[in-house]
């Protein structure tokens, strides 16, 4: 076998139906589109949603709650994943996307008191829990509130 002799299987690859490409291919005229109506027009066919003129199900539905659109996300760091820093090192939002920690767009970012921290950090963060404050503390380091 060589090279130039190479083919794809019989049937594996199939040619696009060119559409309005005159009588003899069977897709000309019309160009599958039926004759007359609204769907046959150009730019012809109906809206996303649109159930016929029934009461669509968006509008019949209830609609229920609040979206509070000033909503802040903050991204969640827990203690036991500041481990991977050294000790005395500064961990800002920098250094935690950096190591891989924060991904995504976030408003702030908020330290949470799960997990053990047995070394010093100075850690720059939005926010903090009151215990993780006290862990970070009796480690030896501090946060600072940006």
């Amino acid at each position: 076998m060589k090279l130039n002799e190479l083919s794809p299987a019989p049937g594996s690859r199939k040619n696009r139906k060119r559409i309005g490409r005159g009588v003899g291919s069977g897709h000309g005229k019309t160009a599958c589109r039926g004759s007359k109506g609204h769907k046959s027009r150009s730019g012809g066919g109906v809206r996303p949603g649109f159930e016929g003129g029934q009461m669509p199900i968006h509008r019949r539905l209830p609609k229920r709650g609040f979206c509070n659109i000033f909503k802040k996300t903050f991204a969640l760091i827990n203690i036991s994943d500041l481990a991977r820093f050294e000790s005395g090192s500064v961990v800002d939002e920098a250094a935690l996307v950096r190591i891989g920690l924060v991904k995504g767009r976030y408003d702030g970012i908020k330290l949470l008191g799960k997990g053990d921290l047995a070394l010093p950090l100075t850690i720059k963060v939005n926010a903090a829990s009151k215990s993780a404050i006290d862990k970070v503390q009796a480690a030896g380091g501090k946060i600072e509130a940006i």
